[in-house]
């Protein structure tokens, strides 16, 4: 690929810098994709098939959350004996949490998260992490995206979800349908298979003679392109946040980009795939507990999610959301009332087709000795394993194909099992809308104060099942029957 595709400045290492973070100075010419152009725009309005909406027409949104989500915090193991200890000023007692079950509770930040998870439509994978454990915060980026083991060398290696793609047969419907970038262009969509790309700022960078200039070099030579472009320049106002009564939301573009993945994934021609990032986690300083930098950044992350929920509409029965993030944080506040780099984390799973309720995890405790280098909390589930468990059981991607192309040399890390529902169920979740913010959130402290443990299903750990889900499930369920 010649440089011209590269910006002078990674836009993570410029994030990170503004956030202080010391990583960012040592690496201040690194070079990566550059984000949006025109070109994708054609590509995306151009003539495709139709694809149906049915059940077996599947969505599936990828939400990176960079900086290194503390997953302590965001899904609080409050029952751990170790938790308040390690955490101190901004440890989060079991009253402050929207309680999941008698162990863990979600950050009071996620309301529409813990709705859905008591709806059955979201689940958490707690103790993850990618292969790549060095704390750094783009080496782990890049390792997450592109699906490499440890040892891989991701210097311009292709993404995993561009892999998918180009690996799928020409009529998958998966594959017409194609992916969308929600922002900048990330590494896990970086590869041969086009891409569609689209910002809720791109006409902030684009002046309109630029604009007029191009779309008359295509009047000129190819008539048809142009209007395809035209189209696509409409995306814009298509994915733009505005109220039913046409006046303009106050609103993050964040939330605009969550809206707009959403109104091009929604429709029957559209994107099946789409990724956007998440800012600002990196909480070296002044991190907070339930109020504070952490609770702000998850709030924003999840009045996204509802507001992707709303715009996908019936098609919410048959998506998947999927939040992770580079890394987690230290076990242990700082002496800035923050956290730093860590090892494992917290991913967060949503959707109508996502079998939710669960906390799936191998929890492998905060005693001293059991933290990862006597720091972190110790990842007993490998990222990809969550990665393969979508893939495999809402898209149908068989597992020879995740294990050697996917996911290279990756034999040895099992499909988590369990995350999604069947086809059957997920059809149901769009005839039973959620609750209002007000209620959906006092229904849930009001189960909490009452000892509710959200409906979970059960699973026997000498069965089949629990013996495949990495063991997380069964042994959880062995450690805390009561939950």
């Amino acid at each position: 690929m010649s440089d011209d595709h590269f910006p002078a400045v990674d836009p993570r290492i410029l994030r990170a810098a503004a956030e202080g973070c010391t990583e960012s100075r040592i690496l201040m010419n690194r070079r990566h994709m550059l984000g949006v152009s025109a070109g994708f725009f054609a590509w995306a309005f151009a003539p495709k098939f139709a694809v149906a909406g049915s059940a077996t027409d599947p969505r599936l949104l990828l939400v990176i959350i960079r900086g290194g989500m503390d997953g302590l915090n965001t899904v609080v193991p409050f029952g751990d004996p170790n938790y308040a200890g390690l955490r101190g000023g901004i440890a989060m007692p079991a009253a402050s949490t929207i309680q999941l079950n008698s162990f863990f509770g979600m950050h009071p930040s996620l309301t529409t998260l813990g709705s859905l998870y008591g709806a059955g439509q979201a689940a958490v994978v707690h103790a993850t992490c990618t292969p790549k454990r060095n704390r750094s915060h783009f080496d782990a980026q890049d390792n997450l995206e592109t699906g490499l083991p440890a040892d891989g060398n991701t210097t311009n290696a292709t993404g995993w979800l561009n892999r998918l793609l180009t690996a799928l047969p020409s009529g998958d419907p998966i594959r017409v349908g194609g992916a969308v970038q929600v922002g900048e262009a990330p590494v896990v969509l970086r590869g041969p298979a086009p891409v569609l790309g689209w910002s809720p700022t791109w006409f902030e960078h684009v002046n309109q003679l630029t604009t007029n200039n191009l779309l008359g070099v295509y009047d000129a030579v190819d008539p048809g392109m142009a209007g395809y472009l035209r189209r696509g320049l409409t995306a814009d106002a298509l994915a733009e946040a505005v109220d039913p009564n046409g006046g303009s939301e106050d609103i993050s573009q964040l939330r605009k980009a969550f809206r707009g993945a959403a109104r091009m994934m929604r429709v029957d021609t559209g994107p099946r795939i789409a990724v956007l990032s998440v800012e600002g986690f990196d909480t070296h300083v002044d991190q907070g507990g339930a109020t504070g930098q952490l609770a702000t950044r998850l709030a924003e992350l999840d009045g996204g999610i509802a507001d992707y929920r709303t715009e996908m509409a019936e098609a919410w029965a048959q998506t998947v959301v999927v939040c992770v993030t580079e890394f987690g944080r230290t076990a242990a506040v700082n002496g800035n009332l923050g956290t730093d780099h860590g090892v494992g984390t917290v991913a967060l799973l949503a959707g109508g087709a996502v079998n939710g309720g669960n906390v799936f995890t191998d929890w492998p405790g905060l005693a001293p000795q059991n933290l990862y280098e006597q720091s972190d909390l110790n990842p007993t589930t490998d990222l990809r394993s969550i990665f393969k468990g979508v893939l495999q059981d809402h898209l149908g991607v068989p597992k020879t194909l995740l294990d050697e192309t996917i996911f290279p040399s990756s034999a040895a890390v099992p499909v988590l099992q369990n995350l999604i529902r069947s086809p059957a169920s997920a059809d149901q979740i769009a005839k039973s809308p959620l609750v209002t913010a007000t209620a959906k959130t006092k229904a849930l402290r009001g189960k909490m104060q009452a000892g509710w443990s959200a409906p979970t299903r059960p699973v026997d750990a000498k069965s089949a099942a629990g013996r495949r889900n990495l063991g997380g499930i069964a042994k959880y369920r062995q450690a805390f029957p009561e939950a």
